[in-house]
């Protein structure tokens, strides 16, 4: 079983490279659900079934190459302490509901982080492809890929009518959940970001938080992704949602340039504080250090800082999360060593800039 250690110590390709309209768009995501034939769905199966699955997955990603096996990183996530599995939650590598799973469970990633395959979640296989920025197209060529590469070695659950066969009827079709985590300062300063959202659910598009599922918006960051998965195909999907980020950011310049007109210095004085409370607190809340973290990076793509760039405050967004702050310390923290923990890291990612 491969560590958490040597995850955090490999470059993270979708933080560290550029990409379309990064300004706004921080990644682009696709999620693909499939189930073996002849199998039952993970909720149904026993721990001997779920093992097999998980042995059968793992040999069909060695044997193609699938995610640079076998030199991808594997867990065993039933193996793994607390903190390392909620590692994995910040990273976006796996859901709660996976990590929280008791038996038959085995996690595949790319060494970085591009893809990954969650085996036995809600269904035997849930892959997912990032890439940074506003790239759908290019995401959906590298997942397609991966799907290819395991779909010669296995046998999916499919029906000529109905698609993909999959353990939740939502996902029934295609399998797929494409998704652009957005910045999006400009249109919640504004208040136009209920309106906003408003719109996007009306045309059966999800909003969600930087978090997935049920978490809000903090650090002004959003997801959008779309809801259904049958009738259409993959590309008539990824069409439907790049038309309506588009808009979004288009409303979100034009958002930042009004605000810009209308109070410059108001706007300006957001983004200074935002790099103050970074750079010279010695206590700071998650929600406070997000919230702080989204006007400084406003704040680059004003090009108002000239030492401080986009990856840096992206990779800021992921280490200071709860587990990040822990693991690097080495043991568990208090909620108020983790605020004091939290302060002096973003006081020493900024020193001097």
């Amino acid at each position: 079983m491969d560590s958490i250690d040597k995850l955090m110590r490999s470059p993270v390709s979708f933080l560290a490279d550029a990409g379309p309209d990064e300004d706004i768009a921080i990644s682009s995501r696709i999620r693909l659900a499939r189930n073996l034939a002849g199998r039952p769905f993970p909720d149904a199966a026993s721990d001997e079934v779920l093992h097999e699955i998980c042995d059968k997955v793992g040999a069909a990603a060695s044997e193609s190459g699938a995610l640079g096996c076998p030199g991808c990183f594997s867990f065993v996530p039933e193996l793994m302490g607390e903190l390392d599995r909620e590692i994995l939650f910040e990273r976006r590598l796996a859901s709660r509901d996976f990590l929280n799973r008791k038996c038959g469970t085995r996690l595949l990633v790319r060494s970085d982080e591009s893809s990954s395959i969650m085996v036995n979640e809600e269904d035997h296989l849930r892959m997912q492809t990032l890439k940074p920025g506003f790239q759908l197209k290019a995401v959906w060529e590298a997942i397609n890929q991966l799907d290819d590469e395991l779909s010669n070695r296995l046998e999916y659950a499919f029906d000529e009518k109905l698609g993909y066969l999959t353990s939740c009827p939502t996902n029934v079709g295609t399998g797929m959940r494409a998704s652009v985590m957005l910045h999006l300062p400009g249109l919640v300063l504004s208040g136009l970001i209920g309106a906003t959202i408003q719109g996007v659910n009306k045309l059966n598009l999800a909003v969600r938080g930087i978090s997935g599922e049920g978490s809000d918006n903090r650090g002004n960051l959003f997801q959008i992704s779309n809801q259904s998965t049958l009738g259409q195909s993959e590309m008539q999907i990824i069409d439907r949602l790049e038309s309506v980020i588009v808009q979004i950011i288009e409303h979100e310049k034009l958002s930042r340039r009004k605000l810009l007109e209308r109070d410059k210095y108001g706007f300006f004085d957001w983004v200074g504080r935002s790099y103050g409370i970074l750079r010279y607190s010695y206590k700071l809340t998650g929600e406070e250090a997000l919230n702080a973290l989204s006007g400084l990076r406003t704040g680059v793509d004003l090009h108002m800082f000239t030492k401080v760039n986009v990856r840096m405050v992206n990779e800021l967004f992921r280490s200071i999360a709860p587990a990040h702050l822990q693991k690097q310390a080495g043991r568990e923290l208090s909620p108020v060593e983790r605020d004091i923990t939290r302060a002096t890291l973003c006081r020493e990612k900024l020193a001097g800039r």
